[in-house]
């Protein structure tokens, strides 16, 4: 098994390889530009196809075109890229086109700063572009779950037939850690019936790819379609996992970089005897609604670790509908002498005192 000392934006790249990869669309843009070089430099020695699209929206379109062939493909970008690809993500959705999209978030809103952040969440989780879908998103918080969760990503594309987010930030994109570079089975996944392959390979019969339904009551069978296969993910994908909760009197809840900071608040204040537990998110859609309502039962306060002015920590409030208190640990909490600026332990360690000690 191959070990290496890679960053996380490397790690997807490596992981879409080991998922069977073989089309990569993109646009450069910080924080990951690594990414795009990844695949420059490694698709087209192994037979796969690099295009460095005229721009984000040349991408999707890219992908759309590329997933309707039935090829495993991706692109990847970063916030305000991202956002210039959310018309061709709704239609890509539409046409239940199985394809997996990267998101390395930095500062907004608009240009914002090429800092790290977590401000994409609102639109990755509530759609983004227009119209009633959905897209499973995964938010790995290591250099290994990155790699990993690339290859799951494609996984619950193609099982789903539909568009796959990956949630990242640019501490975990830059990090390097070790990882295991290996290739993870999987069940198999439908056959790709809808795939453009040419009417020689179907004995002449044709096949459309189409993400217009024009009359209504076919509208309707496809929307009660769709909706079916949404409730299927939100009742076998959600994912998400729990430190020290047993016990906890305060919880914390954080997602991707912003874990790792809480995991070691929440290890300082159990060393000073503060009975803390943090809950991860791990799928971001489906969300662990379940879970989170739990820890409101169970715990007087609930701490959100998040780099921004406050997004996931709205779905935490109505979760917990007013039984433990919800406090943000945010991007105005940040210790501003580092580099760019990032939350550090102590920022969340001293919430937990304050509270704990009221």
């Amino acid at each position: 098994m191959e070990k290496g000392l890679i960053s996380g934006n490397d790690a997807v790249g490596h992981g879409a390889l080991n998922a069977g990869c073989t089309h990569y669309f993109g646009y450069p843009i910080t924080p990951q530009n690594e990414i795009v070089e990844f695949f420059a430099r490694e698709m087209p020695g192994r037979g796969g196809v690099f295009v460095q699209s005229e721009s984000e929206t040349s991408s999707i379109n890219m992908l759309y075109g590329a997933a309707a062939t039935g090829v495993r493909a991706m692109t990847s970008s970063a916030s305000t890229g991202f956002s210039l690809m959310m018309e061709g993500l709704s239609a890509t959705a539409a046409a239940e086109l199985p394809c997996v999209i990267v998101d390395v978030q930095r500062g907004g809103p608009g240009a914002g700063s090429t800092q790290t952040a977590q401000m994409d969440y609102h639109q990755v989780t509530k759609g983004g572009g227009h119209g009633d879908y959905h897209c499973i998103v995964l938010a790995p918080y290591s250099v290994q779950e990155t790699h990993d969760f690339v290859q799951l990503a494609f996984h619950l594309a193609d099982k789903y037939q539909n568009p796959t987010i990956m949630l990242m930030d640019a501490i975990i994109g830059h990090m390097r850690e070790t990882v295991e570079l290996k290739s993870i089975e999987y069940p198999p996944t439908p056959e790709k019936k809808f795939a453009l392959v040419g009417t020689d390979e179907r004995n002449g019969e044709r096949n459309l790819v189409t993400n217009i339904v024009g009359i209504q009551y076919v509208f309707n069978e496809y929307l009660a379609g769709v909706n079916e296969k949404f409730k299927a993910m939100k009742a076998n994908e959600v994912r998400w996992e729990g430190h020290q909760l047993e016990d906890a009197e305060l919880g914390i809840v954080a997602y991707g970089s912003s874990s790792r900071v809480g995991l070691r608040a929440m290890a300082e204040a159990r060393a000073e005897g503060y009975k803390v537990g943090l809950l991860r998110p791990i799928t971001l859609w489906p969300y662990p609604q379940k879970e989170v309502k739990e820890l409101a039962e169970q715990v007087d306060h609930i701490i959100v670790v998040e780099d921004s002015l406050g997004q996931m920590v709205d779905d935490v409030e109505l979760l917990s509908g007013g039984r433990a208190e919800v406090h943000l640990v945010g991007v105005l909490d940040r210790h501003l002498a580092t580099c760019n600026g990032m939350i550090f332990p102590q920022a969340v360690l001293d919430k937990i005192k304050e509270l704990v000690n009221k």
